[in-house]
């Protein structure tokens, strides 16, 4: 499992398994998402505004995408 944290957008994402294949996106409300793969399993699940959501400090450190170089991973907390 993975999470990675976009403070720019306030969004988060949390992977529990990695798909090769394509993703199902499906919403659950306007800010949450969930990726389902080929086999309907959860893969992900996207929360936007998730400081609004979720205390983000009972979930760092996490992964962090900054914009100018979104290969770069910052660990942060």
């Amino acid at each position: 499992m993975r999470i990675t944290y976009d403070s720019k957008y306030d969004a988060l994402y949390i992977e529990f398994a990695e798909s090769n294949g394509e993703v199902l996106n499906q919403n659950i409300t306007d800010d949450i998402t969930i990726d389902l793969d080929e086999t309907g399993k959860i893969a992900g699940l996207e929360v936007l505004s998730a400081s609004e959501h979720i205390d983000l400090s009972k979930i760092l450190p996490v992964e962090v995408r900054r914009e100018k170089d979104k290969s770069t991973l910052e660990r942060v907390g």
